[in-house]
């Protein structure tokens, strides 16, 4: 993304981009989509065609990355308490279809899948 913007910023196509660079205008748009990333050497090149430091340029990188390791997790958090509020459900509903099931324990199993469930709903407006 970062890279996209430095490009027209700077009035180049990723066709005249890639030229400059000696890559295709596919491997730039695949930089500019986070598809895959400039290799190693490039960076260097890139940063001072666009007039940035490599760690400006490699920072910007890692807010975006971090970000989406956030997002990523949060879609894991979801999903697993959602299996874990519905693997209560199911333990509640066969326990006591066997007759293996007290009151209690299975108000206790409930609970813990309201928890799950109460969870899973928590910040789902928020963004990272």
């Amino acid at each position: 993304m970062i890279i996209a913007s430095l490009r027209k910023e700077s009035g180049l196509t990723q066709s005249k981009l890639a030229g400059k660079m000696g890559v295709t205008d596919k491997a730039v748009s695949k930089w500019e989509r986070d598809v895959c990333c400039p290799d190693v050497s490039t960076i260097p090149k890139l940063a001072e065609l666009f007039e940035v430091s490599v760690d400006d340029l490699m920072q910007i990188s890692k807010k975006e990355a971090t970000k989406s390791f956030f997002i990523k997790l949060q879609s894991w958090f979801r999903l697993i308490s959602k299996c874990l509020a519905l693997a209560m459900a199911v333990a509640v509903f066969t326990l006591g279809c066997l007759n293996q099931l007290e009151a209690s324990t299975g108000l206790s199993l409930l609970s813990l899948g309201l928890i799950f469930l109460s969870l899973n709903q928590f910040g789902k407006d928020d963004t990272v």
